[in-house]
């Protein structure tokens, strides 16, 4: 996870999701990052070695800064919070119709503690108000929150 390099200019930015410990040349990857004239193993090689004491294929958000001169920097924030969410309910999806169907149960400790690892790429002030962006999140899935 680098910050961006001094007195370079930023020629793009590519956002991408792509599994921990197995980023490879394929879609989504290589495409994106060929149209911006990265050379692609260079960053496949780099990410998995910053990745590889994550669980294998945890899905990690990554953005990208590719600088005039085709060297790059990229930063990875925490997994999305419908993976933890799915991870600590147990649950193969969220509900397909979350208004009417409950895919499952998840406890207000559980979401606290997920809330504690997002807490560095939410918006959120305090511990209280992140549990709070969870429980929505988690809410949309058609994840019933209770207490506990």
């Amino acid at each position: 996870m680098a910050a961006p390099k001094k007195g370079k200019k930023v020629a793009k930015v590519v956002s991408l999701q792509v599994p921990a410990g197995a980023a490879n040349p394929s879609p989504p990857v290589g495409p994106a990052l060929g149209q911006a004239g990265v050379a692609i193993m260079d960053f496949c090689n780099q990410f998995n070695g910053e990745t590889k004491e994550m669980e294998k294929n945890t899905p990690c958000p990554v953005i990208i800064s590719v600088y005039e001169d085709r060297s790059f920097t990229f930063v990875i924030k925490t997994p999305p919070a419908s993976y933890y969410i799915k991870k600590l309910a147990k649950l193969p999806k969220g509900s397909s119709n979350p208004s009417k169907e409950v895919a499952g149960q998840i406890k207000m400790s559980q979401l606290k503690e997920i809330a504690e690892l997002k807490m560095v790429d939410l918006s959120a002030n305090d511990i209280d108000q992140a549990v709070k962006i969870i429980a929505g999140s988690a809410r949309s899935m058609g994840v019933e929150v209770v207490e506990g």
